[in-house]
């Protein structure tokens, strides 16, 4: 199939009746957000319509006044009503009573986990009592859900999936700048910039109506390089592939900071004044020869020298990273490569120009700015900072010593289950599909006393819960979320949950009850719990206390920091200083290192994983979404007709794709897109042929993010 050519065409890529995606009046409709990913897509919801009975209560309708995306929707978004359908959905809590999940009131429900919670505690200690998040909750759910751990339950035992999301550009943001905002710029400025370097992303499937930026960069004279493995719709939209082997990003980004040193391309001017550490990352850079580059990443050094020059020319110039060198065990340090090489060009803190990392999940940047990761108090404070421990205890009411200290990362916390974490409380992941070693962790999962998990519908966590607590999602509740730019934005209720559905804000609250916290501190009501969010985060590096509905509302969403009800917002940040003591950047001088695993003899390939434009993370909304499922209705294995040769595969036999750590069996999917060397395999399925039972759980020693990207395989007829 082409490339898409618009957003609104790749829309159509998987969603052949778009028609659900009309323009209606202000006042026949709510003006919401699409329940995807980080983008966060203006959308109005308007009642369904017409004779006959409907199971989907709305109907998607565009938005062109929201600045994000001006109305253009992708085939997710256009269908996103369809999540609404009863008939998926849990609508009961359920028990398991003698092996089988069964019917239960929310009393008995309720007062299980309250049970299951507390006797753990006082069996094998506080800490034994562990929580998991997700990156789709709102900013009010994701806040409370912190406070709940580590005032109610007093456990360190919290972090949630975007952990295996984004945390290394946030690591490496924060090690540079002080401070991590997605895009520390509005993504208005990308088009303006004159040259965009795009590594491992492919917003054109995971992002499509992001797709015009790119395009409108092009139009206005930029340039487009884009590096990844395969050649992705978004990679054919590039005026420059690059293609290296899954692992070796951070070898290419010191091989194009050497090539940029070499053909004296620095800003030395802005390297004095503005940075600190330059001589220690030059130093490192210059031992990364452009011919051991070349050797390392299989990127042609012709094609290297042309992308230095193209970047090193360009008047402003950005780099935006994704999941592909993010989610390695040297995540953290390629990031750094990266942002290295933007701040030797002095692409930083001036308009038009800027590191910046393209967020996947929904409030994938609010999910982690508020308190549900394992280190974190809300308004991105530190848990060893006495000061912020100070400030947030007394907005919560609690002594400051009370507060746990910071707890293992979310691999490390699902890794031991059933050992040293007893019981959890799962709220909106899916683990069983998205971590790493899928088999180890669901094993791990049958290991505990205790489970609870409240979901939307009966995902494959679920399946193995003690206790499954129906809840509200997207539409059926008002919440804020903050998209990919810092814009924190108002997604409202549109229709009223089905009956027997509770939000997670009730959940809280009547859990905190029966485990003797204060239901006041737990409020049911989204803008009380949001006021609260601002005094706690007031002072902080995400400071949202100058923000509250009606402003959102006002100006389409509003930037962080934002300090004081009359501050503007930020929009775009370090155009001044940077986040650190001295208001200078930091270089991070790395070197490059191998992936954790190395083919070799008995496994000869690369894996590496992804999305794909129809499918949605692990799959749990849009695999029960009939339009979205038929144009993408399992997994595949993806590779080079050379590969498929040696073993006489032909387009949709089925392969057995074998790691160290288990096997997945998928049909073959010939295409001279990707490397010879390489297979690809995209996440969002659970069962035989799923990705995630063959990945590497090995972690980035600073952001403990797993290494999804890259692992070695080998390929086996079934």
């Amino acid at each position: 199939m082409d490339a898409p050519t618009t957003a609104q065409s790749a829309s159509s890529a998987t969603a052949p009746n778009t028609s659900a995606a009309r323009h209606a009046s202000a006042t026949s409709a709510t003006d919401t957000h699409c329940p995807y990913c980080a983008l966060q897509c203006g959308m109005a919801l308007r009642p369904a319509t017409g004779p006959g009975p409907h199971p989907v209560p709305l109907t998607v309708v565009e938005r062109p006044a929201f600045p994000v995306n001006r109305g253009a929707l992708c085939g997710k978004g256009a269908n996103a009503a369809a999540v609404l359908d009863g008939a998926a959905r849990l609508t009961t809590p359920l028990v398991r009573r003698s092996g089988v999940l069964t019917p239960a009131s929310w009393p008995e429900a309720l007062d299980r986990i309250a049970e299951g919670l507390r006797g753990t505690a006082e069996a094998h200690g506080r800490d034994a009592v562990g929580v998991f998040g997700g990156g789709g909750l709102t900013n009010e759910k994701a806040y409370l859900l912190g406070k709940f751990a580590r005032t109610v339950l007093g456990t360190a035992t919290i972090d949630y999936n975007g952990r295996f999301c984004m945390s290394s550009a946030a690591a490496a943001g924060v090690r540079a700048f002080g401070l991590d905002r997605g895009l520390p710029f509005p993504m208005a400025d990308i088009p303006q910039a004159g040259c965009v370097v795009l590594v491992g992303g492919n917003p054109a499937e995971t992002m499509p109506p992001f797709v015009r930026y790119l395009r409108e960069l092009q139009q206005n004279g930029g340039r487009l390089i884009v590096v990844d493995p395969r050649r992705t719709r978004t990679a054919e939209l590039a005026d420059l592939h690059l293609q290296p082997r899954p692992g070796t990003d951070l070898a290419l980004a010191l091989g194009l900071l050497h090539l940029i040193v070499a053909d004296g391309r620095t800003d030395e001017e802005f390297i004095a004044t503005r940075t600190t550490g330059w001589s220690q990352t030059r130093a490192a850079a210059m031992a990364h020869w452009p011919e051991h580059v070349e050797a390392v990443t299989g990127v042609p050094l012709p094609r290297l020298r042309e992308a230095a020059r193209v970047f090193g020319e360009a008047t402003t110039a950005m780099v935006l990273t994704a999941r592909g060198p993010e989610q390695h065990a040297k995540g953290t340090d390629t990031v750094s490569a990266w942002i290295n090489l933007c701040l030797a060009t002095g692409n930083m803190g001036r308009p038009y120009a800027g590191y910046g990392c393209l967020t996947g999940q929904g409030n994938g940047q609010g999910g982690r700015e508020h308190g549900q990761k394992a280190d974190q108090l809300p308004g991105y404070r530190k848990l060893t900072d006495p000061a912020a421990r100070a400030h947030v205890a007394a907005v919560w009411g609690v002594d400051p010593a009370s507060l746990p200290g910071p707890g293992p990362s979310a691999y490390e916390l699902l890794d031991s289950l059933g050992s040293t974490v007893r019981a959890l409380l799962v709220a909106g992941s899916n683990p069983v599909v998205s971590a790493p070693g899928s088999a180890r962790i669901t094993e791990r999962l049958g290991a505990l006393d205790f489970l609870a998990v409240c979901d939307v519908v009966l995902s494959e966590t679920a399946e193995l819960a003690d206790v499954v607590l129906p809840v509200t999602q997207w539409a059926e509740e008002t919440g804020t979320m903050t998209n990919l730019e810092g814009r924190v934005i108002l997604r409202r209720q549109a229709v009223a949950p089905p009956p027997g559905v509770r939000s997670d804000l009730v959940v809280l609250h009547e859990l905190a009850d029966r485990l003797g916290g204060s239901t006041k501190g737990f409020p049911t009501d989204p803008e009380e719990a949001f006021e609260e969010l601002r005094l706690a985060s007031a002072g902080g590096v995400a400071d949202y206390s100058g923000i509250d509905y009606r402003r959102i509302t006002a100006e389409d969403g509003v930037f962080w920091p934002c300090p004081s009800p009359g501050h503007p917002g930020t929009p775009r940040l370090f155009l001044d200083r940077f986040a650190t003591e001295d208001g200078r950047a930091r270089f991070t001088p790395v070197q490059h290192r191998p992936p954790a695993e190395e083919p070799c003899a008995e496994y000869p390939v690369r894996l590496t994983t992804g999305r794909v434009l129809a499918q949605y993370q692990s799959g749990t909304q849009t695999r029960r979404v009939p339009a979205l499922n038929s144009a993408a209705p399992g997994p595949f294995v993806e590779l080079h007709p050379q590969l498929g040769a040696r073993l006489g595969l032909r387009e949709g036999d089925q392969v057995a794709v074998v790691s160290r750590r288990g096997r997945a069996i998928a049909p073959a999917r010939l295409t001279t897109a990707i490397r010879p060397d390489t297979v690809f395999m995209p996440f969002h399925w659970p069962g035989e042929g799923s990705a995630n039972l063959l990945t590497n759980p090995a972690l980035d020693p600073t952001s403990r993010m797993p290494e999804f990207k890259t692992c070695a395989v080998r390929l086996e007829l079934p």
